[in-house]
């Protein structure tokens, strides 16, 4: 029974390790240590050459890479006929680089006779300098198009380009597959021609303090309302809010005034929204010139499945529940200007419209849902990594509370046994003894 108490006390000691390491990504990301958190499952992988060496990409799974400065790299993914299939890519450049106009990725899916079914891009743009920007290919089931309907092989090409002036320095790569369910019933094949695009009343209650995170994986939850953060020049804040089926977004970015300098920087503060599968929405960027600047991003339908029946890239990419993500960029020539600290940076955000249930997928809907544990993550702010570390968590208390039970069972059944085998040898006249021994 000593054994027991060790056991127990070794397992609890275990769950508190395991409770003070649980805290440390939401540390790290918040004092800046690392310049972008990369999912902690995301595998390694080496693109290929060509098409015949590429490394499969399975479904639901995240990996990291890394490409050269005009970079071409091949992956494989296998698709059945049924399912419609993503694949995203975070380019993640060192913060603060040199970026032209043009550069950025593209990813293509092509199929085995090379014919290419989709294709993304994701650019810097006029603000020309580097952040973390995102981009996805997808394979969608049309019985109308006889092209990239087949079950196989299907290939991923991630592209870079960069201009001569640009940083040349290596990208990370953050790449990830993700399956679509069917759905139970076909829907509406139409995209919505209106939507509501009047800017709501600004979110009451005033402002809360809110810490932003380093990546999508670190991303901090938002609800409706007015959040707090301060940002860095180069650096790049990540939250994330869950929109419903039906319901619609409308976000701000304030940067604040300065009490020193007058001087005008262009694309000072870029504001991003991307969707749940890691897919370009819209952007907008500001010009700053030491007093408070206020951005908009541009009004998106509210999110339904026919969406993503309409040619316009940032309408058709609001086509599934779940976390949208927020990211924020604070250009590095605002230290020249304004001094390399921290600068006050409010966002605005409102949500509108009534959730309803969706299209009715088959199974699991996975990432493209909105669930009450994700609309209690958003008000408390949790991020991505943080909700893994509870889960890792609250799964180790489980093993170390089973593990613990079992040898205390162990020890009751051993209790039972003697006080039996005593009473055998002491015969009827001496009551069995079913308790511990008194030396406990």
């Amino acid at each position: 029974m000593r054994t027991v108490r060790g056991t127990g006390r070794s397992a609890m000691a275990a769950v508190a390790a395991l409770c003070a390491v649980a805290t440390l990504p939401g540390q790290a990301w918040a004092a800046g240590e690392s310049p972008y958190t990369y999912d902690s499952a995301a595998k390694q992988v080496k693109g290929a050459v060509t098409t015949t060496d590429s490394a499969q990409l399975k479904p639901g799974a995240v990996y990291r890479d890394t490409i050269k400065k005009d970079g071409k790299s091949y992956y494989r993914v296998d698709l059945d006929g049924e399912h419609n299939a993503y694949v995203s890519v975070v380019a993640v450049p060192k913060p603060g680089g040199k970026a032209d106009y043009g550069d950025g990725i593209k990813v293509s899916l092509q199929d085995g006779s090379g014919a290419q079914c989709n294709y993304g891009e994701a650019q810097f743009g006029s603000a020309g300098y580097t952040r973390p920007i995102t981009a996805y290919a997808q394979r969608a089931i049309d019985p109308d198009n006889s092209s990239c309907q087949s079950p196989g092989a299907y290939y991923v090409l991630v592209e870079r380009t960069s201009k001569s002036t640009s940083t040349p320095e290596d990208w990370g790569l953050e790449i990830r597959h993700l399956t679509e369910p069917t759905l139970k019933a076909a829907g509406p094949t139409e995209a919505p021609e209106d939507w509501p695009s009047a800017s709501p009343q600004p979110p009451s209650g005033g402002p809360q303090k809110r810490l932003g995170g380093t990546s999508f994986y670190a991303a901090a939850g938002l609800t409706q309302g007015e959040w707090r953060d301060d940002i860095k020049p180069g650096q790049t804040l990540f939250y994330r809010v869950p929109i419903d089926w039906g319901q619609q977004i409308f976000a701000t970015a304030e940067l604040g005034s300065s009490a020193v300098g007058d001087e005008l920087v262009s694309n000072a503060l870029v504001l991003s929204l991307d969707n749940p599968a890691r897919g370009h929405v819209n952007d907008q960027t500001l010009t700053y010139s030491g007093k408070q600047a206020t951005l908009a991003l541009d009004p998106e339908p509210p999110v339904k499945y026919e969406n993503r029946f309409e040619s316009d890239s940032s309408t058709s990419a609001m086509r599934f529940a779940g976390w949208y993500y927020l990211s924020a960029t604070l250009s590095p020539e605002v230290a020249a200007e304004y001094g390399d600290k921290p600068m006050p940076l409010t966002l605005r955000v409102n949500i509108t419209g009534q959730a309803d249930e969706g299209p009715g997928y088959v199974g699991n809907p996975g990432p493209f849902a909105v669930t009450e544990d994700d609309q209690d993550a958003a008000a408390s702010g949790q991020s991505g990594s943080e909700a893994d570390a509870t889960s890792g968590t609250m799964k180790l208390v489980a093993a170390a509370g089973i593990g613990a039970g079992v040898v205390l069972l162990l020890g009751l059944g051993g209790w039972t046994l003697a006080a039996r085998r005593r009473a055998t040898q002491q015969g009827p006249q001496d009551p069995p003894q079913y308790g511990p021994p008194a030396s406990w």
